[in-house]
């Protein structure tokens, strides 16, 4: 393990999206069964799929950099956010659906959280859980997709202001903006 990780790494492996070798984790483990799925259960092509863009989130005088594990695309435009993140998804949909809203100046429409086993499907426009399991998750041909408007709502600033805060406290390592408020960071 590495020093400033918490992850076990248990060797390497062939990434499934890019055939790059990558660190072999649990965590990765889950990331490459849900590329999979994308492709060979849903039917999307591996070029509609970005996977590992990391985002600069920034709040009082501190940043990070924050994963976003895949970005599914449709005529150029982001039209699914998923994000792994293992434990309870009650938990982390808040800090998902925060995410989605700093990646473009528009709101991705279809937001998902999955910890590998199960998945919450969640309108980015209205943060409702539209819905529940990993077969929630819409393919390329599924009418949720293809009956998507031309344009995306804007994000304001006043959102992304929000939703920074949201993701830096929620998605960030010893994010705690108080010094010595807490034990964990």
């Amino acid at each position: 393990m590495s020093e400033n990780s918490h992850h076990l790494i248990l060797g390497e492996f062939v990434d499934f999206l890019s055939g790059k070798t990558i660190t072999d984790t649990h965590d990765e483990r889950y990331r490459q069964q849900i590329a999979r799925h994308l492709v060979n259960g849903l039917g999307f092509d591996k070029s509609d799929i970005e996977a590992g863009r990391q985002i600069t989130i920034h709040t009082a005088s501190r940043s990070a950099v924050v994963n976003v594990d895949f970005l599914v695309y449709r005529n150029q435009r982001a039209v699914m956010m998923i994000n792994y993140a293992p434990g309870s998804l009650v938990t982390r949909r808040l800090s998902t659906l925060a995410l989605s809203r700093l990646i473009f100046d528009y709101q991705i429409p279809i937001v998902v959280v999955t910890n590998g086993q199960d998945a919450e499907l969640i309108s980015g426009k209205t943060g409702k859980v539209e819905g529940e399991g990993i077969f929630a998750i819409p393919g390329p041909d599924h009418s949720i997709i293809t009956s998507l408007p031309e344009t995306f709502e804007t994000v304001s600033a006043k959102m992304a202001g929000q939703a920074e805060k949201i993701v830096f406290a929620c998605m960030v390592d010893g994010a705690c903006m108080m010094d010595d408020a807490c034990d964990e960071c």
